[in-house]
């Protein structure tokens, strides 16, 4: 999308730092580069030298690298300004920018925006880049590059491209059935093609929640009765004390929540009020709060401290591991999963070792992960409900069941961004040869 407007901004991260990267992008990005700079680096090559309108007295010196478009990040004409990283030195850059006409300070996500528009990245790959942006532990940073790489496009435009072919045969049978180059009754190939579509696109809807999973956390719940050890383990697990630790009895009384790296992914830990009948107001209210996190977890590791009586899981359906604490005060009396101390240590790292295990093994094959966000799952369902109605639905008109089809890629294209209908038409002219 074309504009006459020339963005600015500091595009590192807070000040102060080492180095500071200020990104003009626009049709005067080349006129700020020979304003600031005197002259034109090579393309995509750093270049040493004083930077500043005011050759005789330059704001600083540094590197300046020149994108000419399309070529660029945004896909226009860019200039990038390393400086030196002290407020004051950016605060003159940006000052001194705010002078020439034409020239404005970037809006949030401006740049990635532009990139958008003109077709440098699609939505998916927008998503992957704040995810990048953001990600926190390795697996996180694999899967966000992938998708900011374009592999999560590749297989939805795949899709796409075979969706854009079956609604092309139909809209040729629909509208050229008199041509001699349209074969007969083209629109009867087109429901299996669906149907595989269909079934490829509900395999990815099954695990949908292991990408949402890799993006905001899996999540380990800690239960048990007052002073369990719940308390004592996320600070182990935290290696600070993130949850007051006394022996009073229902010293917590809402969620508290931690975020860990294990194995390379995001693992969330919440500590929660001891379970029991006899409480107050206040800690009634967190063990309400404890059992309904409890329902959302996907892995509960219930405590059973030596001088508290066991008693029976209360929790249905989520996955449940039995932890004996306390241990180098007491044998466990009944069958747990791990055993652990606190105070010594015994069995930290091996639980540790567990969950992190427990959580690769629900995660996956990072390369088979498509879905990363609600959109998308939401996207993906709509066009394979689309796509069903158009197969099952054989008493209804060829019209009905094309508009189906169109409302199925419509669904899909949302997910990239692409919604066009010179496609359709590419290939029914490409294919078909109609009118020659």
């Amino acid at each position: 999308m074309p504009t006459d407007e020339t963005i600015y901004a500091l595009s590192s991260g807070a000040l102060p730092a080492g180095v500071a990267v200020i990104r003009v992008s626009g049709p005067k990005a080349a006129d700020v580069c020979r304003l600031f700079f005197g002259r034109f680096p090579s393309p995509r090559v750093a270049a040493y030298g004083a930077i500043g309108p005011d050759r005789g007295d330059p704001i600083d010196r540094g590197l300046v690298v020149w994108f000419p478009g399309p070529a660029s990040f945004t896909g226009e004409d860019s200039v990038e300004f390393h400086l030196h990283g002290g407020r004051a030195v950016v605060a003159a850059f940006l000052a001194a920018c705010a002078e020439i006409p034409g020239l404005r300070p970037a809006e949030a996500g401006e740049f990635t925006r532009r990139a958008f528009d003109n077709n440098r990245l699609d939505l998916t790959a927008v998503e992957g880049l704040a995810d990048l942006i953001s990600a926190e532990t390795e697996a996180q940073r694999r899967l966000a590059l992938r998708q900011s790489d374009g592999a999560i496009y590749e297989i939805l435009d795949g899709w796409r491209t075979r969706l854009i072919r079956c609604r092309a045969l139909i809209e040729a049978d629909l509208d050229f059935a008199d041509e001699e180059d349209v074969p007969g009754s083209v629109a009867d190939q087109v429901w299996s093609m669906c149907g595989d579509l269909a079934e490829e696109m509900q395999q990815h809807l099954s695990s949908a929640d292991r990408g949402e999973r890799l993006r905001s956390g899996f999540e380990v719940i800690l239960l048990g009765a007052p002073n369990a050890g719940k308390s004592s383990l996320l600070n182990a697990l935290a290696r600070r004390p993130a949850a007051i630790v006394t022996p009073e009895a229902g010293t917590t009384r809402d969620l508290i929540e931690v975020r860990l790296d294990l194995k390379g992914y995001p693992v969330t830990i919440i500590d929660t009020a001891g379970l029991r009948d006899a409480a107050g107001m206040i800690e009634a209210e967190g063990i309400a709060r404890a059992r309904n996190r409890a329902a959302q977890a996907d892995l509960i590791l219930w405590l059973e401290a030596p001088d508290i009586e066991r008693r029976a899981i209360e929790i249905d359906g989520a996955t449940v591991w039995r932890i004996a604490t306390k241990v180098d005060l007491a044998k466990p009396t009944g069958e747990v999963d791990h055993r652990i101390s606190t105070t010594t240590g015994e069995g930290l790292s091996a639980l540790e070792d567990a969950i992190g295990s427990h959580v690769a093994n629900h995660i996956g094959d990072i390369e088979d992960i498509v879905i990363t966000r609600a959109r998308h799952q939401d996207g993906l369902a709509k066009c394979v409900r689309h796509l069903r109605a158009a197969i099952t639905n054989q008493a209804a008109g060829l019209e009905l069941r094309a508009e189906d089809l169109r409302s199925a890629a419509d669904a899909l294209g949302r997910l990239t961004g692409k919604i066009d209908v010179e496609d359709l038409l590419d290939v029914i002219f490409r294919d078909f040869c109609i009118g020659k």
